[in-house]
């Protein structure tokens, strides 16, 4: 049994990030600050976020998620 409603894996480049949800469609959002809050918004609760570490532009995505107590 899954513990989470649903998997999302990111595929994230210089200007963008593509979301791929297990249930849910294709969404992409700004690599930015205000594009970490509108995916952060549209995450159910019970998520598992998944992302490959190539290159550096996936930083800011990861430390955005640390951050949040």
């Amino acid at each position: 049994m899954n513990k989470y409603k649903e998997t999302f894996g990111v595929d994230i480049s210089k200007a963008v990030f593509d979301v791929y949800g297990s249930e849910s469609r294709h969404d992409q959002f700004v690599n930015a600050p205000n594009g970490f809050d509108s995916f952060l918004k549209a995450l159910p609760s019970d998520s598992l976020v998944v992302m490959e570490t190539t290159g550096y532009y996936h930083y800011r995505l990861s430390q955005f998620f640390a951050s949040i107590k």
